[in-house]
C-alpha cells in the first residue's frame, strides 16, 4: 500500500471512530435533552400519537382534555374555558408548552419513568397508551368568578390584573386567574401556519397575554403593607395590642427633608385632632398614612425587610411547578423619609397578587405561611396514585399573638364604619364576615391610565379562615371600590361550595 492511500484509509477510518463515539454519545447521554427539544418533530409526532391525559381541577371539572384528530397526528388537545384557565394549564403546541402541560408534560404524555410498569402491562394486555390524569387544586366556581370580576373592570381598557386565592392552611392555590388572557386550544393547533399567525397576534398585544399576572406582574402594595408593617410593631413589644395608642399627626413632617406626608384627603386620623393620638387598630382601619408612616421610621428600614422576608417577599426560590413566579420585594430604603414611604406601600415595595394573598394566609393560619402549589395529584389510566403533594410550611411569619393582633385590624377594616372597607361590599356579605385590608397605590411608572393601582387582600370567614385573596387591578382607582368586589365574589363562590352562605 503505498503512502498516500495509507493516509487516506487512516483518515477515513479516523472519521468512522468519531461518526461512531459521537453516535453512542448521543443515544447514551444526549436523549433526554434531544427529545425535549422544541423542533423535535419526531418528539413532537410521538406525542400525539397517544392520548395525553386530562388537567382538571380540585371539584372535577376536565380543563385540558384530548380528542381524536383528523390530520397527520392522531390526538388534539383542547382547552375548555380556555382564557379563564390559561394561567393554570399552560398550552402544548406542536412547538413548545408550558404551565402545567410543561411542569408535568412526563406524565401527561405517558412517557415518565413512573408509568413505565403500567405502560408495560398495556402493551401485554394490548390496551393503548394513555397519559396520566393531572388534579390541580383550584375550585372552578372560584376561578371563573375571579376571572369575571377581572374581565368586568379591565376590559378594553389596556390594563391588567390579577387574582389568587389561598387555602390558608394548606397553601392550596383555589384561583388564579389573569387578564388580559388568551385561548390555549388556539396555540394546540395542527396547522402550523394557524398557529404562527395566532402566537404573532399574540406577541404583539400590549399588554401581553401571555403573562400571567396573577404571579409574574409586580405592582406596589399601598396600603396593604401596612399588615406588615403593624405586624413588625406588634412583634417589637409584647405588651402592644391594636388597642395601643400611636402618634397620628395630620400631617407628619420627614426628618432630613421639607417634604410632608398627608393622610388621603388630608383627613384627621380618629380623635387625633384633639390628642395627638389614636389607637393602631383604628389607624390601620381607617387606613392612616401619616401614622404608618411615623411607626415606619420608629421601626426602621432593616426591621420591616426582616418582616417582609418572613411574610415570603424577596424570595427568589419560590418555585411552584406548573407556576412561574416573580419575586416580591422589599428593598430597604437608603434614608428615614423614604422608609416612610416604604411602611404604606409606597417606595419600592413592589408585589404580586400571590403575595397579596400570601399576607392574609399568613395573619388567617395563625401566623404560619403555607407553601402555595397548584398540583394536587397525578393519577394514572389505572386510577393509582402517580404522584401527590403534601402541604407544607415556607415560614412563620408572625407569632400567633400577632397574627391574631393583626386579624382584629383587618376586622374592623370591613366591620366598623371608619374602615375603609366598611362601604364597599366587604362587610357581612350573606352573613360572612370578611377580614380585610385596602390599598390604593399611587404609581408613577403606571403608564395605562392616571390613576392608582387598586388592592385589596382579605380571608374569610373570618372566625374560621377556609380561603385567603389577593387582587390587584392595574389603574382601576380606589382598592375598596374596585378590588374589594372582585374579592368578595370570590370568596362568596368558594365558600358556597363548602355549603357556607
Amino acid at each position: 500500500m503505498n503512502r498516500a492511500l495509507k493516509r487516506i484509509s487512516i483518515a477515513i477510518l479516523a472519521m468512522f471512530l468519531l461518526l461512531l463515539i459521537n453516535v453512542n454519545y448521543l443515544q447514551g447521554f444526549e436523549t433526554s435533552s434531544l427529545a425535549a427539544r422544541p423542533f423535535n418533530v419526531r418528539a413532537v409526532s410521538a406525542d400525539n400519537q397517544y392520548q395525553r391525559g386530562n388537567i382538571e381541577t380540585a371539584d372535577g371539572v376536565q380543563i385540558a382534555s384530548t380528542t381524536p384528530s383528523n390530520d397527520i397526528y392522531k390526538y388534539l388537545r383542547t382547552y375548555a374555558n380556555g382564557p379563564v384557565y390559561a394561567p393554570i394549564t399552560g398550552y402544548d403546541s406542536i412547538y413548545s408548552s408550558t404551565g402545567v402541560e410543561h411542569a408535568e408534560d412526563s406524565l401527561l404524555s405517558g412517557t415518565g419513568s413512573q408509568l413505565a410498569f403500567r405502560n408495560f402491562i398495556d402493551m401485554i394486555t394490548n390496551k393503548p397508551q394513555k397519559g396520566a390524569t393531572v388534579q390541580v387544586t383550584i375550585s372552578s366556581k372560584a376561578q371563573l368568578a375571579a376571572y369575571q370580576g377581572l374581565q368586568s373592570v379591565l376590559q378594553n381598557t389596556g390594563r391588567v390584573g390579577g387574582v389568587v386565592a389561598l387555602n390558608p392552611s394548606t397553601g392550596a392555590i383555589l384561583a388564579m386567574a389573569s387578564f388580559p388572557s388568551y385561548d390555549p386550544s388556539k396555540l394546540a393547533t395542527h396547522n402550523g401556519t394557524a398557529l404562527n399567525k395566532y402566537d404573532e397576534q399574540l406577541l404583539r398585544q400590549k399588554p401581553s397575554p401571555l403573562l400571567n399576572n396573577a404571579t409574574q406582574t409586580t405592582l406596589p402594595p399601598g396600603s396593604t403593607f401596612k399588615i406588615v408593617t403593624s405586624s413588625a410593631w406588634f412583634a417589637a413589644g409584647v405588651t402592644r395590642n391594636p388597642n395601643s395608642m400611636v402618634e397620628s399627626p395630620q400631617v407628619l413632617t420627614l426628618p432630613q427633608t421639607t417634604n410632608k406626608l398627608h393622610n388621603d384627603n388630608n383627613e384627621v386620623c380618629g380623635n387625633a385632632g384633639a390628642t395627638g393620638q389614636t389607637t393602631i387598630l383604628w389607624a390601620f382601619s381607617q387606613s392612616c398614612d401619616t401614622t404608618f408612616g411615623n411607626l415606619g421610621m420608629d421601626l426602621g428600614g432593616g426591621a420591616l425587610k426582616n418582616q417582609a422576608d418572613a411574610f415570603g417577599m424577596n424570595d427568589a426560590n419560590l418555585g411552584i411547578p406548573g407556576v412561574t413566579v416573580a419575586p416580591s420585594q422589599y428593598i430597604t430604603p437608603p434614608s428615614l423619609p423614604l422608609t416612610a414611604f416604604s411602611a404604606i406601600g409606597q417606595f419600592d415595595d413592589t408585589v404580586t397578587p400571590l403575595q397579596e394573598a400570601m399576607f392574609s394566609a399568613a395573619v388567617a393560619n395563625g401566623g404560619t405561611l403555607m407553601t402555595p402549589y397548584l398540583i394536587q395529584q397525578v393519577t394514572a389510566s389505572d386510577l393509582s396514585v402517580v404522584d401527590s403533594t403534601q402541604p407544607k410550611q415556607l415560614s412563620q411569619a408572625v407569632s400567633p399573638a400577632v397574627a391574631n393582633n393583626v386579624k382584629q385590624m383587618m376586622e374592623a377594616v370591613t366591620q366598623q364604619p371608619q374602615g375603609t372597607g366598611f362601604a364597599f361590599n366587604a362587610n357581612n356579605e350573606g352573613g360572612i364576615v370578611i377580614a380585610g385590608k385596602t390599598g390604593t397605590a399611587q404609581n408613577a411608572l403606571n403608564g395605562a391610565s392616571p390613576n392608582p393601582d387598586a388592592v385589596f387582600t382579605a380571608f374569610a370567614p373570618a372566625d374560621n379562615p377556609k380561603i385567603a385573596v389577593g387582587v390587584i387591578l392595574q389603574g382601576a382607582g380606589y382598592g375598596a371600590q374596585a378590588a374589594a368586589p372582585v374579592a368578595v365574589a370570590v370568596i362568596k363562590a368558594y365558600l358556597a361550595t363548602l355549603g357556607i352562605q
